[in-house]
């Protein structure tokens, strides 16, 4: 029994990854009772570069970046965490504060329609908090270009992001708070974040009719290039419905050229965080 229920632990596991979990499976009534999954993901996030790295051998005979970039890329995603030792979230802490205070109505907890409204929501408030990072020099410099200074696109991009991101992003997320409760929004900010992982890769090419709907490893490669076409371009979470709605959409054209317009020459984490 115990061995199944570790099979079962996996391979949900795994479709967290994938934003592939049922309502029935992910809600709470209770904010303590929502599991960490950003925590309960670090081996999957291992594991899948792993398996990158050799898909990238067998397919192009090379490695998916150079070791310095991925440790720095891991350096600054452990960093980014930090804060949460301290304290709860900032988004979720200010997310409560005005639930506690403010909240118009109290959208049902164990309802699906609540989960896949808060799944939209939370979307939506993604694609407004990447594109004010991108757009505003401030929310540019101080927290998101952390993520786009590798010159490498890869699993391990993924994880290089800001020690002052969610200071930032929290706003973005306040009218959710107005109706769904903070159980429903915990899971679905992790899950929007996790899903955004598996999109850092250069080894899957094309998905599809899924692209019309979906962010992929096409759309948001697009989005890390300094190409001309691809600046302030797919700004989406986990759907690319936002940048075709936004007028803010391109499509994977000439190979995509990563990282920052300029260059900053350098694997210093503390100088990535903070020049």
């Amino acid at each position: 029994m115990a061995q199944f229920m570790d099979v079962g632990s996996l391979t949900k596991g795994i479709r967290s990854m994938f934003y592939m979990v049922t309502p029935n499976e992910s809600s709470f009534e209770n904010l303590e009772d929502v599991p960490p999954y950003l925590q309960q993901a670090t081996p999957f996030f291992m594991g899948l570069m792993v398996v990158e790295l050799v898909v990238s051998l067998l397919k192009d005979g090379s490695p998916v970046a150079c070791v310095s970039d991925v440790v720095t890329s891991v350096s600054a995603g452990i960093i980014s965490r930090m804060p949460t030792l301290f304290a709860r979230g900032f988004e979720i802490t200010t997310y409560i504060y005005v639930w506690n205070n403010f909240r118009l109505l109290e959208l049902p907890w164990d309802s699906a329609w609540t989960w896949w409204l808060a799944f939209l929501a939370v979307d939506f408030g993604y694609y407004w908090v990447h594109r004010f990072a991108h757009e505003l020099n401030l929310l540019w410099a101080a927290p998101h270009q952390v993520h786009h200074s590798s010159e490498y696109y890869n699993l391990s991009t993924a994880l290089r992001q800001s020690l002052t991101q969610q200071f930032s992003s929290w706003v973005f997320y306040l009218p959710m708070a107005l109706a769904v409760p903070p159980s429903v929004f915990a899971v679905h900010i992790q899950f929007n974040l996790l899903y955004q992982f598996w999109i850092h890769t250069e080894v899957i090419r094309d998905m599809g009719p899924l692209e019309w709907v979906l962010n992929t490893p096409s759309h948001h490669r697009v989005h890390h290039g300094r190409n001309e076409y691809c600046i302030d371009k797919n700004y989406g979470g986990a759907l690319i419905i936002w940048d075709r709605l936004f007028g803010t959409f391109a499509p994977e054209g000439d190979k995509v050229v990563y990282g920052l317009v300029h260059k900053i020459n350098t694997f210093e984490i503390l100088h990535i965080q903070f020049h």
